[in-house]
């Protein structure tokens, strides 16, 4: 009964993956036919604006080369115009010459007949008719004008729509997620070497499997791409996946979509949980900073037991405040001297890390994890509960590796960024430098409960950094470290 039950809900199991899925394809279909009756009149317009434009340009063309032909029609009608006037005008000089002359062959007087052929021969040598040109200054050939468009329209009827670059596929084996990094491959089908370029999209999501058409999260684009392949470097991962598709780009017009592909990017994503914090502490989601003034006002203040053995310092009260509840559940406000604040999300299997700044002048911090059950005047590092180190700067400088109210001194400086790695399948809380990844120290402990991320800090503040992958250099060393067998803390046999 109880396996054929267990069949049934992978069965009901399936179904509902399926449903979602044909669910999610059909808002695919209906987003695509939306699209086609939008772009489709769009693509007319598009193309009767182009042919409009297309058509000006050979209206255009054809008033300026008329009135090419027309300007020079009237060029060469002006020049012979005006030589055809000066040839009549000769014409009709030289007719009244010729008519003397012959007139003068009639002269009987020997010096009449001297004199008037000498004015004959005057007038001949300045007759307009030897001094005009027999040649014309212009042709009736218009030959030089003519046009000859055989190839242009041929041109015109080889139109075609815009060659429009292929899919690109992207090559999910040769993808990468490492160290908050996702590196891209992809290639064409054909080879196409009018390609320019390539655009790359990408979204973060929670839902795996085909990307959704009502995801909450828009696409990025990382344009002008030159390569096959491309890396998103800095990523904070708070998100399970994110999505990619690439298109390709020619001189002329960008290509359809690759097929989208789905990369896991889960890492730890928490916050401080403000419900914790001491009144002291002012929290926001990815800080902390000591205020002095907070809680002031209060005039009730704990007393007998629960200050006993302590420094005396009054203590406020736990106060309802509108701040969120906490995630892991209800639990007392840090109070007293323990300037304590929890991460908003526990741990009870895997491998985490993230990083933790101090403020500039921050005078005492502590960073590590705790069980969700810490007492609200519990310290860190002062408790068999909680593993962390701790760095003072005020009057005495310390730099030490706590748990169970031991302590052990570290070499070295203190890094402007610390890196904190828990590995609750192995037992191991490990503390790095973050930016040159060099170990500053180990705990060994068999976990027994959950654990989350714990603070302290006063007289200064701390940010924080999550949604890291674990670093591959931080895994490298955790290999070589877990081969050797060793560890470098003196405080593995206090983990309890």
């Amino acid at each position: 009964m109880d396996s054929q039950k267990e069949a049934l809900q992978r069965i009901i199991t399936t179904l509902a993956n399926k449903n979602e899925e044909l669910h999610n394809f059909m808002e695919t279909l209906s987003h695509s036919l939306a699209g086609v009756q939008v772009n489709s009149p769009q693509a007319v317009s598009d193309l009767e604006e182009e042919f409009d434009m297309l058509f000006t340009v050979l209206v255009e063309m054809k008033e300026s080369m008329i009135n090419r032909i027309k300007q020079e029609g009237a060029k060469k009608t002006q020049e012979l115009q005006h030589q055809l006037t000066q040839s009549g005008s000769a014409l009709e000089s030289a007719v009244e010459l010729l008519e003397f002359a012959n007139n003068a062959l009639d002269i009987k007087d020997e010096d009449e007949f001297t004199k008037a052929a000498k004015q004959i021969k005057d007038r001949v040598t300045m007759a307009p008719a030897f001094r005009l040109t027999m040649k014309p200054k212009a042709t009736d050939n218009m030959n030089h004008l003519m046009a000859d468009f055989n190839q242009e329209r041929q041109l015109l009827q080889n139109l075609k729509f815009l060659p429009v670059p292929r899919a690109p596929e992207i090559e999910v084996g040769d993808c990468l997620v490492l160290d908050n990094t996702v590196s891209i491959a992809w290639k064409m089908p054909v080879e196409d070497s009018k390609i320019d370029h390539y655009i790359l999209e990408y979204r973060k999501t929670d839902h795996e499997g085909l990307p959704r058409i009502k995801d909450e999260r828009c696409w990025e684009v990382v344009d002008n791409i030159k390569t096959t392949e491309y890396s998103l470097s800095g990523l904070k991962f708070d998100s399970k996946f994110m999505n990619f598709r690439v298109r390709a780009c020619n001189k002329a017009a960008a290509g359809e979509y690759s097929d989208p592909v789905t990369l896991e990017t889960r890492a730890f994503n928490f916050g401080f949980d403000s419900s914790s914090s001491h009144l002291n502490l002012k929290v926001e989601d990815r800080s902390v900073e000591w205020d002095p003034q907070g809680g002031k006002g209060l005039e009730s203040k704990v007393k007998g037991k629960e200050n006993k053995g302590r420094s005396g310092t009054p203590s406020p009260k736990r106060t309802s405040t509108t701040r969120s509840p906490a995630i892991r559940g209800g639990r007392d406000r840090f109070t007293g001297e323990s300037y304590t604040v929890l991460g908003d999300t526990s741990m009870d299997c895997g491998q985490h890390y993230w990083e933790v700044k101090a403020l500039k002048d921050c005078k005492s911090y502590s960073v590590g994890v705790s069980y969700r059950n810490l007492g609200k005047f519990d310290q860190l590092g002062k408790t068999n509960t909680t593993w962390c180190i701790h760095i003072n700067n005020w009057l005495q400088a310390s730099f030490a590796a706590k748990h169970n109210n031991k302590a052990k001194n570290l070499d070295g400086t203190v890094p402007d960024r610390i890196g904190v790695f828990c590995d609750l399948d192995s037992g191991q809380l490990s503390f790095y430098n973050a930016e040159t990844k060099q170990l500053i120290h180990t705990f060994k402990a068999k976990f027994s409960q959950p654990v989350v991320p714990a603070f302290m800090v006063w007289c200064g503040g701390l940010s924080l950094s999550t949604g890291m992958q674990v670093p591959s250099a931080v895994k490298s060393f955790q290999k070589t470290e877990n081969g050797l067998g060793g560890s470098n803390s003196s405080l593995n046999s206090m983990a309890q």
